[in-house]
């Protein structure tokens, strides 16, 4: 992901309440969040080992 470009809105305060994103960093986000939860999702499942897969399919 390259830098945000973030516009933030503030209240009577100046206490950010809201941010304002140009849509394809938006979606670049939605992008990378959607990654990581496959990633989160495939890390605890079991693995086959190499020399496994090798063996199935005839490799040496």
């Amino acid at each position: 992901m390259s830098t945000l470009h973030p516009q933030y809105v503030t209240d009577e305060d100046g206490n950010r309440v809201s941010v304002l994103l140009p849509l394809d960093e938006f979606e670049a986000l939605l992008e990378d969040l959607e990654d990581l939860r496959d990633a989160l999702q495939v890390r605890d499942q079991p693995t086959v080992p190499w020399e496994s897969v090798k063996a199935e399919l005839g490799l040496k």
